[in-house]
C-alpha cells in the first residue's frame, strides 16, 4: 500500500514492521449543536486543529462507571491540562477520608501504590488540599465537572476529547473577523459537537522520521509486540518529554525527527536529521508586550530580559479615576489630561471638562451630601492645573471618565530598568533598536504596551557541528520531536547564549495570559456609585 501524507510518500509493504508510538487527532468534524444534539439543519464541516477561536468545554452528561475507565479514556498527566475533575453522586468512603457526593475530585497522576495501580487525587476543603488515592478497580458513577477555562481547538484535541467519545464545546470568542472561507455561519456563537478523526503515529526501522498514517487507511496489520525486540526502534520524544527529564541527565545529544517551520534562528536549526546538543532546562523571564493600536488584530511579543534595544515612554490611557490610583507611584507625580467630560452629582467633588489637567496625589475618604444625609465615599485627591495656579480638587473613585498621560520624561530605558522602576502595564516605543540581531522586529512597531512579566519553560540548545552559539527554545510553543543519541557531549559548558524576541499568535497570547493570571489574585473592583 502506497500513500502520501504531508507531502511524503510512504510505502507499507507486506512484512514491514511498524512500531506504533501514539494516536493523535488529525482533524475535527464539527456539527452545530442544539440541546446537546446535532441540529437537523446543520451540515458537517471539517475544522483543522489551528482553526482560530477560544472555546469552553461543555461537561459530558454520560458518566464513567469506574476509575479504570476514566484512566483509559481521559488524558491524565503532569502538564497543566492533565488534571481533569470529576464528582460522584454518592459518598465514597476511604480508610481515612470520606469524599462527599458532588465534591470535586481532581485527578493528578496514575501510578502503582503498594502493588496496585491507582490514581493520585485531591479535594479542596476550606482552602486546604487533601490528597488520597483511588484504585483503578473503584466502581461507581463519575461525572465530569464543569470547566470554566478556555482552550484552543488544538488543546481540546490533545487533552479534552476522551477516547471513543465526542466533545461539545461553546465558542467563547472569535479571534478573527469572519470571512467567506470560514466554515461556520457568520456571527456564530453557539455550541459545536466535535468528532475526532485520528491518525496513527509510528516509526519504521529504516526511517529517522515519524510516519503519520490516517486511521481509515485500508491496511491489514498483526500485533507482534510480544515476539519482537522493540528496542531496535527509535524512541521519539517531544520537547515536553525532554523537559521532564531530571537535571542530572543533561547535557544530551539529540537528532531532530520532526521540526517546526520557520527560517529564522533558532528554528532553522531544527530541521529533520539535524543533530543538536541540549545543555539544560530552566525557567526564564519574559515580558509580554502587545502592539498599541485601536483596531485588531494586534501583534503580541515575548521579550527576553537580554534585549539590548532602548525604549522611550509613550502616554498611557486611563478609563477611570480608579485606574489613576492604581497607576500612580511614589517615584514621580502622574500628570493627566481629561479626554471625556464628567458632571459631578456632589458639590464637594469637581466636575471635569475635556482638556482639564490634573496632578494625581492620593486616594482618601471624604464625606459628601447625598439625598440630604452625609455619606463617606472614596475619592482621588488631585491638583487641577489652572492658567496661573493649582487648585485642590477631588475626583470620585467611581468616576468613569477618560484620561491620557502627559509625559515629561525624555530618558531612554533598558527593558530591565522599566521592569524595576515602573509598574506594568507601561507604554513605550523603541528608540534604539537592538543592534546585536540582524532584524529587530520591535523597531518597526509604532507603540508597545508592556503588560506583565511571565515565567516560561525553555531548553538551551546548540548545533553539534558548529557550537559557536546556543539558543533558548520554548518548550510549550514548538512542535518538535527528537530522539536521543548515545554520544558524548564535546563541550559541557554551553557557548554564548542568544535569545530572540518571540512573536506569538493571538491564541498563544490568551493562553500565556491565562496561565500567568491563575497565580495572581485579580485586582479589587472599582467602587460603585453611592445608592
Amino acid at each position: 500500500s502506497i500513500y502520501e501524507m504531508f507531502g511524503n510518500e510512504c510505502c507499507l509493504s507486506t512484512g514491514e514492521v511498524i512500531k506504533v508510538i501514539g494516536f493523535k487527532i488529525n482533524k475535527l468534524i464539527a456539527s452545530i449543536c442544539e440541546n446537546n444534539e446535532v441540529s437537523q439543519f446543520s451540515a458537517k464541516v471539517e475544522l483543522p486543529l489551528n482553526f482560530p477561536g477560544l472555546y469552553k468545554v461543555v461537561a459530558d452528561k454520560t458518566p464513567y462507571v469506574s476509575i479504570e475507565e476514566i484512566t483509559r479514556k481521559v488524558s491524565i498527566g503532569p502538564t497543566r491540562f492533565g488534571h481533569p475533575c470529576f464528582y460522584s453522586p454518592e459518598d465514597i468512603k476511604l480508610a481515612n477520608l470520606t469524599i462527599k457526593h458532588g465534591e470535586q475530585i481532581t485527578f493528578n497522576s496514575v501510578e502503582e501504590v503498594n502493588g496496585t495501580m491507582a490514581v493520585n487525587c485531591g479535594v479542596v476543603r476550606n482552602n486546604q488540599s487533601h490528597s488520597f488515592t483511588l484504585p483503578l478497580s473503584q466502581e461507581g458513577k463519575f461525572y465530569e465537572c464543569e470547566d470554566d477555562q478556555i482552550y484552543t481547538l488544538k488543546e481540546i484535541a490533545e487533552w479534552k476529547i476522551p477516547k471513543c467519545r465526542n466533545r461539545i464545546v461553546k465558542l467563547s470568542n472569535t479571534l478573527h473577523t469572519w470571512d467567506s472561507s470560514n466554515p461556520l455561519p457568520e456571527n456564530f456563537d453557539g455550541c459545536l459537537i466535535l468528532t475526532p478523526v485520528y491518525e496513527v503515529q509510528a516509526v519504521m526501522k529504516f526511517r529517522k522520521d515519524i510516519v503519520h498514517i490516517l486511521s481509515d487507511l485500508d491496511v491489514e496489520v498483526k500485533d507482534i509486540t510480544d515476539c519482537y525486540d522493540i528496542s531496535t526502534f527509535l524512541q521519539p520524544l517531544s520537547l515536553e518529554d525532554v523537559f521532564e527529564k531530571t537535571s542530572k541527565e543533561f547535557p544530551m545529544v539529540a537528532e531532530i525527527m520532526e521540526g517546526p517551520s520557520g527560517s529564522q534562528k533558532p528554528y532553522n536549526l531544527l530541521y529533520t536529521g539535524k543533530e543538536i546538543v541540549i545543555y539544560k532546562k530552566y525557567q526564564a523571564t519574559r515580558v509580554l508586550a502587545s502592539e498599541i493600536r485601536s483596531d485588531s488584530p494586534k501583534r503580541h511579543f515575548l521579550i527576553p530580559m537580554s534585549y539590548k534595544g532602548k525604549f522611550k515612554r509613550r502616554p498611557r490611557e486611563f478609563p477611570t479615576a480608579y485606574d489613576l490610583e492604581i497607576a500612580r507611584s511614589e517615584k514621580e507625580q502622574l500628570h493627566v489630561v481629561a479626554t471625556k467630560a464628567f458632571d459631578s452629582p456632589h458639590k464637594e467633588l469637581v466636575s471635569v471638562s475635556v482638556g482639564d489637567q490634573f496632578l494625581v496625589q492620593q486616594c482618601q475618604t471624604n464625606e459628601v451630601l447625598y439625598e440630604g444625609r452625609k455619606q463617606a465615599i472614596d475619592v482621588l485627591a488631585c491638583e487641577q492645573i489652572l492658567s496661573d495656579t493649582y487648585k485642590k480638587v477631588f475626583l470620585p473613585m467611581y468616576m468613569e471618565g477618560g484620561f491620557v498621560e502627559v509625559i515629561h520624561d525624555k530618558k531612554q530605558y533598558q527593558l530591565s530598568e522599566i521592569c524595576k522602576e515602573f509598574r506594568l502595564p507601561f507604554n513605550v516605543k523603541v528608540s534604539v533598536r537592538d543592534l546585536s540581531v540582524e532584524e529587530d522586529v520591535l523597531a518597526a512597531v509604532p507603540g508597545l504596551q508592556f503588560e506583565e512579566e511571565i515565567t516560561d519553560s525553555y531548553l538551551l540548545i546548540s548545533s553539534t557541528s558548529s557550537p559557536v552559539e546556543s539558543w533558548e527554545i520554548p518548550v510549550y510553543r514548538l512542535n518538535v520531536s527528537v530522539h536521543l543519541l548515545s554520544k558524548d557531549v564535546q563541550t559541557v559548558v554551553p557557548p554564548a547564549t542568544k535569545t530572540t524576541v518571540e512573536e506569538i499568535s493571538e491564541e498563544q497570547y490568551y493562553m500565556v495570559r491565562r496561565y500567568e493570571n491563575q497565580t495572581h489574585h485579580p485586582p479589587p473592583r472599582p467602587p460603585k456609585k453611592p445608592t
